[in-house]
């Protein structure tokens, strides 16, 4: 197992959100307590092909170790392809293939969750990224099926072809982000195969985390939407505690913004107003705060309405 990744205790995943798992949300993430933090998901076309936007969404911070860098592909060759353009990259821990996202454009591309109509295909790409990978280990995500349920025999396709764990979000690809997580089929999956498997799926909280991992037995958690304007669960987590201090919360939002500031310059400003909104839902002032940082800029000044608000917010 690599270093700083072990399953002899439950770990706890960022996943992979597309606008919002970026760098800067990562380290905070990854500062404040997750085990292990993934890349936005990455298509192996536009890695095979040298697409800098895409080489730039490759960066991590110095402390994302170990990171995984989770990709998109529908044919074989260009998987390989995506690889050889990873095995340069020094950084990076682990390469995972998405498998689960139920996102029309990635379906209509074959890749995502279009994958698990054809598992002798997901088996293939699976097995050539394990031999083309110069990476500790190699890992998938799937979802229950695409549209019905067949979760035990895409988890023994994954795990017949190599991958070292699976991280299973509890829906078909039907059931988009919107039917009811179907834990009892993760546990499923956790008893028919002999590699790790994380549960993912409308975790949002710490009791829910603790309840999830005591009723599948899985080897750990993947939290997404659950830790938009929530990175503290982390915390939480990591330290075994239901209670969070504003202080906690104040420093993890102030983190956050100087990040984007680091990461993006100035244009971190605007691109922050969404965390800002989720950040103050529930607190007094909310929508007078919102409507104030709309109209800002500049950087300090943000800073400075940003850091006044939280640093004395009280619930609504």
């Amino acid at each position: 197992m690599i270093k700083n990744l072990s399953f002899s205790e439950p770990i706890y995943v960022l996943a992979p959100l597309a606008g919002f798992t970026d760098l800067p949300f990562r380290s905070v993430v990854k500062k404040f307590g997750a085990d292990l933090t993934v890349s936005e998901m990455l298509s192996s076309n536009a890695l095979a092909h040298g697409s800098t936007k895409t080489l730039h969404m490759l960066e991590k911070s110095p402390i994302e170790d170990p990171y995984s860098v989770q990709i998109a592909a529908s044919e074989v060759d260009m998987a390989k392809r995506a690889v050889e353009v990873l095995n340069e990259q020094n950084a990076i821990d682990i390469i995972d293939l998405n498998c689960g996202c139920p996102v029309p454009k990635v379906v209509g591309h074959g890749s995502g969750s279009s994958l698990l109509l054809d598992l002798p295909l997901m088996g293939d790409i699976i097995k050539t990224i394990k031999d083309t990978s110069n990476k500790s280990l190699t890992s998938v995500k799937i979802r229950l099926g695409f549209n019905e349920k067949n979760h035990i025999d895409i988890a023994k396709v994954v795990e017949d072809n190599g991958a070292d764990f699976l991280a299973v979000h509890g829906r078909t690809r039907a059931g988009k982000f919107k039917s009811e997580v179907d834990y009892d089929a993760i546990k499923e999956i956790k008893e028919s195969v002999s590699i790790p498997v994380i549960a993912n799926g409308d975790i949002d909280s710490y009791e829910k985390a603790q309840w999830v991992l005591e009723h599948t037995r899985c080897d750990g958690v993947m939290i997404g939407r659950g830790a938009v304007g929530n990175p503290w669960i982390f915390h939480q987590l990591k330290n075994s505690t239901k209670d969070i201090s504003n202080d906690i919360k104040h420093a993890i939002i102030m983190e956050h913004f100087d990040k984007m500031i680091e990461f993006y310059g100035s244009h971190g400003v605007p691109m922050f107003r969404k965390h800002t909104h989720t950040y103050s839902k529930g607190y007094r002032g909310a929508s007078k705060l919102r409507d104030e940082v709309n109209h800002i800029a500049d950087v300090k000044e943000y800073r400075e309405v940003l850091d006044n608000f939280f640093k004395n917010a009280e619930l609504a």
